[in-house]
């Protein structure tokens, strides 16, 4: 006895999505010239998030279903090693900056010598005018005049060594510094996380994923068609969706893309024509103001059938006008 209503139950399932079909198959029978249509699936625009370094997941700041800003952290790496290579770095470079300072002292030091000894040089040419000194004492106090001039040579020198140490310095602590930057994980875009795929504690390579994301300002369509259709569908004109989900709403979108070259029908895709094996993919994109809009009801995989315009100057019918749910509270 239990059979009887179970069968009513799937009978009745059955008529419904045969309905369904039929409505759809005849809609697209009834379409006026100038348009083409295709079933497609929704596709969002995944993002990976994933390390730039090797390195040990400290934590996730996220979860899956997440919405997420752009720049917003999703996880974070262990730094505490590279925090000690840091403040040893900085240390380096305080080092480095005194070098600079001594070396700059030094430098005035000699200049000090060689005014110096510059005096006494002209002091004893004078003497030596009156017979005063002998001229070996020219000689030598001439030698350390030369000497002194090479010591400020020499002091400059190690200034310059001094300076490019701390260049050096600096440039080591700016490396760890981006490094460390590098160790906290940000969403590239505003969008929905859609899986977690490592776990704190992981011990990661570099480019290993952490998270994968959902752009939801890159959502679309893809639909094939023949070549008698694709061939005369314009990059930018206009195009309509409507879910199998949502079948009362019409989605406005636009062609973002028509391929170059035909591909075998993939076998998620019904045609028309099963003789007709080689299709054009295109892509139906959504208008990135209206998906933020309807953001939290964006999702990846409905299935649904594209609408597009392949003559110039084609109306669209009254049952393809654009239709919107009501816009959600925020």
């Amino acid at each position: 006895m239990r059979a009887a209503p179970l069968l009513i139950i799937v009978a009745v399932a059955a008529l419904g999505a045969g309905g369904f079909f039929y409505w759809q198959q005849s809609r697209a029978g009834q379409l006026p010239a100038g348009l083409a249509t295709a079933n497609g699936r929704m596709e969002v625009e995944r993002v990976d998030i994933a390390t730039k370094y090797a390195g040990k997941l400290a934590e996730i700041t996220v979860r899956e279903g997440d919405a997420v800003p752009r720049g917003g952290v999703v996880a974070n790496l262990d730094t505490t090693t590279l925090k000690a290579e840091l403040a040893a770095s900085q240390a380096a470079l305080r080092r480095a900056e005194t070098g600079v300072t001594q070396a700059e002292a030094m430098v005035a030091i000699r200049q000090a010598e060689y005014k110096l000894s510059g005096v006494e040089l002209r002091r004893v040419q004078e003497l030596l005018k009156t017979s005063a000194t002998p001229a070996s004492e020219v000689d030598r106090r001439k030698s350390q005049h030369e000497v002194n001039y090479a010591n400020i040579q020499a002091a400059e020198a190690t200034v310059a060594d001094a300076k490019a140490a701390v260049e050096q310095a600096r440039a080591q602590v700016a490396q760890i510094d981006s490094t460390i930057a590098d160790m906290v994980l940000a969403a590239p875009v505003a969008g929905r996380i859609e899986y977690k795929l490592a776990h704190p504690g992981e011990v990661l390579a570099a480019g290993g994923r952490v998270a994968t994301l959902l752009d939801l300002s890159d959502v679309y369509m893809t639909v094939f068609l023949p070549t008698s259709q694709a061939g005369r569908v314009a990059h930018g004109s206009e195009a309509r969706i409507v879910l199998d989900a949502a079948p009362s709403y019409v989605i406005p979108a636009r062609v973002s893309f028509v391929a170059a070259e035909a591909q075998f029908t993939p076998k998620t895709v019904e045609t028309s024509d099963e003789r007709e094996k080689l299709m054009y993919r295109v892509k139906l994109s959504v208008d990135p103001q209206l998906l933020e809009t309807y953001r939290d009801y964006v999702r990846a995989g409905l299935t649904g059938q594209g609408y597009v315009l392949t003559e110039l100057g084609a109306k669209w019918p009254a049952d393809l006008a654009v239709k919107l749910p009501p816009k959600p509270a925020r």
